[in-house]
């Protein structure tokens, strides 16, 4: 037991916290695997964390238990608000919960750098989530890291290489900016109720700067018209973007026969360059 509070499974009975499908809910309620999510977050002492979707509160404690200087909790679901209360009660001035949809509120009021991300994500909203924390007007953002819980085939998407049939607008929107790694996988059965698919957890470091120069929104408009049409060459699916599009991807030493999963980050964001006519 990482602390003095009953069994998750004794809090779902008490507040009668049956995992709803609107929400996106899947509880995860063995809190060693918990902890080992909030341990691959790293060292969490200095930090406040954000959580997002706490549910009953099993990763909430983790975080605490590692150590973490202040949990700010998003949970749009009132019925766990008592749970979430008892932790917080646990765990004097080191838990904030506020009640609302995680996409609305504004976090950076309630929390102090540096900041670390850590949640099992609700799945009907976890890839809208990390696109919003990848996409900052400014950048560096006000996060350090994300230690996220996706469905497996989305954190497969993250971390995925070029020539890879995961591989896409995910896996260069992420690695552009930030390095990423799977850390744990996870089978539908740690859940109640278990979902249809298997889970993992991904640990992204963000870095102070681009991986290559590109303007952000040059890079997704090009990599985003590639993808759209990835079965097609690339100076087909690129033909609206620029009517010169096939000597652009030459001087970017791209093959303008070259498929969009063929192309590594490198490339993209020389292209973008070469779109936003930054490249004599």
């Amino acid at each position: 037991m990482i602390d003095n509070l009953p069994p998750l499974r004794d809090v779902i009975r008490t507040h009668d916290l049956r995992a709803k499908k609107s929400f996106g809910q899947n509880f995860l309620l063995d809190l060693n695997l918990t902890a080992r999510i909030a341990r691959a977050a790293g060292d969490l002492s200095g930090a406040d964390v954000l959580e997002v979707g706490p549910g009953p509160g099993g990763l909430t404690r983790g975080l605490l238990a590692e150590g973490a200087r202040k949990v700010l909790a998003i949970e749009k679901d009132a019925r766990c608000l008592p749970a979430l209360a008892e932790i917080a009660a646990a765990y004097p001035a080191r838990l904030a919960v506020i009640e609302g949809d995680a996409l609305a509120v504004d976090v950076l009021e309630h929390l102090t750098p540096p900041v670390k991300i850590v949640s099992n994500l609700p799945y009907n909203v976890g890839t809208e989530l990390l696109i919003r924390w990848m996409t900052p007007e400014v950048w560096p953002p006000f996060w350090d890291s994300l230690t996220l819980m996706f469905q497996r085939e989305v954190a497969e998407r993250i971390v995925a290489r070029p020539g890879s049939k995961a591989y896409g607008r995910l896996s260069l929107m992420v690695q552009w900016r930030a390095n990423a790694r799977i850390v744990l996988s996870l089978p539908p059965e740690a859940f109640t109720p278990a979902p249809k698919v298997a889970s993992a957890v991904v640990h992204i470091t963000r870095l102070d700067a681009p991986r290559f120069p590109a303007n952000a929104k040059t890079l997704e408009r090009v990599i985003a018209a590639g993808f759209n049409q990835r079965r097609k060459m690339l100076r087909a699916a690129l033909k609206s973007v620029h009517p010169q599009i096939e000597d652009l991807l030459h001087a970017s030493g791209i093959a303008p026969t070259a498929r969009a999963e063929e192309i590594g980050l490198e490339a993209w964001c020389c292209l973008a360059r070469h779109l936003d006519g930054e490249v004599k």
